[in-house]
């Protein structure tokens, strides 16, 4: 038996953040990085302790949104998201600033270097090699110390989130975003989710020592129901390492056979496609060839805000319909076709026929005409009982309530 996994109370995580280590921002202006509100975080609690303990004894403290292409959010929703109520927002911090990062303006961007083709060629494994601007949110020059405040999850194109991530693409630039994302896509989902040592992962951490300033980072590992089972500080690579080793107990749950058809629930939290389609992500792996995987999302009539007209264009398909196709294609934003080919998945394309290897169907507030533009099948989400999918693992039924955080892995993978 697997030994059971620590659960930590308010008290303790309090506990926690009042032994940080405050000499390191001592005198220091800090600009603490958060994840919006696609990811499980219990951010009230640990903001409360994290300025608790570090807004005396520093000489500035704000906070950036590491959206990295998601809409911006509102003062309101960012304050929500803190746990900060509007009277305290007046009062008790009226001096925090709450910034979204701002990918698509280039004036709010601050060049660092480069990787240059042999770096790229190297990292990649000679599946890419080209000259990437590494480009961060200026608002960076402002601070001495970044400190990332993020969850660490299975992730599609990293293998694990977290750490670095939150430099790139979190608060980063759209040439390095599309650099990994494809190269995340050309290695497949199935091959990186769940993978510590990743080209990803190297590409991230190699972009984030370019980074002038200090970097620090406070990682986490939350379970979908909101219990903290661990916390971590140090530098981003260290308290990333750490995290992922904890996730890898946590986040992965092991099927003994695939599964011919997977009702994959996506939470209020995902209301576009762009991060619903991490119910497809996470369970990719146990679903059998030529099965079918359902995104069960009633609340969801966005494929997506920022991207949405470029995805119907280009549709959802399999990586090989892509690559062989490269000139037709290689003209949009690769961060697009990465995520069309992580929500079809796997499969072929061969003399001009793609074959994916299972079926997608959106049961959400997509219309089918819509649905059937992307390449992806529609299901009215009135006619699904939820209830009439649970306990049929032994017919080859798997209802997950709530999808996108979870991997799902077969037990010989």
């Amino acid at each position: 038996m697997p030994e059971p996994l620590p659960k930590l109370s308010d008290a303790q995580v309090r506990e926690w953040f009042a032994k940080l280590p405050v000499q390191d921002f001592a005198g220091k202006r800090v600009l603490v990085i958060i994840p919006d509100a696609t990811r499980t975080a219990p951010l009230p609690l640990l903001f409360d302790a994290l300025h608790t303990n570090l807004r005396p004894a520093v000489a500035q403290l704000d906070i950036l949104v590491a959206l990295g292409t998601h809409p911006p959010m509102s003062d309101s929703q960012m304050c929500k998201l803190l746990g900060i109520s509007e009277a305290e927002r007046g009062r008790l911090f009226y001096q925090l600033g709450l910034f979204n990062h701002e990918w698509d303006r280039p004036e709010r961007l601050l060049t660092i270097g480069t990787l240059n083709k042999q770096e790229t060629s190297e990292i990649s494994g000679g599946l890419l090699s080209l000259d990437v601007p590494v480009q961060i949110n200026s608002r960076i020059a402002d601070y001495d110390v970044l400190l990332v405040l993020g969850p660490v999850f299975p992730h599609e194109v990293v293998g694990f989130s977290g750490g670095n991530k939150y430099f790139f693409p979190g608060i980063g630039g759209p040439e390095i975003l599309n650099f990994f994302h494809w190269l995340g896509a050309l290695i497949t989902n199935v091959g990186i989710i769940g993978v510590k040592d990743t080209a990803v992962r190297r590409v991230v951490d190699r972009a984030a020592a370019m980074i002038p300033n200090e970097r620090k980072a406070i990682t986490f590992v939350v379970a979908s129901d909101g219990n903290l089972h661990g916390l971590f500080y140090g530098t981003p690579e260290s308290a990333w390492n750490e995290a992922a080793d904890l996730s890898n107990k946590v986040h992965i749950k092991r099927c003994s056979k695939p599964f011919k058809q997977v009702l994959s629930c996506a939470p209020p939290m995902y209301d576009e496609l762009w991060v619903a389609g991490k119910c497809m992500y996470k369970l990719e792996p146990v679903v059998a060839d030529g099965g079918e995987l359902i995104i069960y999302a009633p609340h969801m009539h966005e494929i997506s805000v920022t991207h949405g007209k470029l995805i119907e264009q280009v549709g959802y398909h399999v990586r090989d319909y892509f690559t062989k196709q490269w000139d037709k294609f290689k003209d949009f934003p690769w961060g697009v076709l990465a995520h069309s080919t992580h929500v079809r998945g796997s499969g072929t394309f061969v003399d001009g026929v793609e074959t994916p290897r299972v079926k997608v169907t959106l049961a959400s507030g997509i219309p089918p005409e819509v649905c059937e533009r992307i390449n992806l099948g529609y299901r009215d989400p009135k006619t699904i009982d939820v209830e009439s999918f649970a306990n049929r693992e032994d017919e080859g039924i798997l209802l997950v309530r709530k999808a996108g955080e979870y991997l799902y892995r077969l037990e010989d993978n």
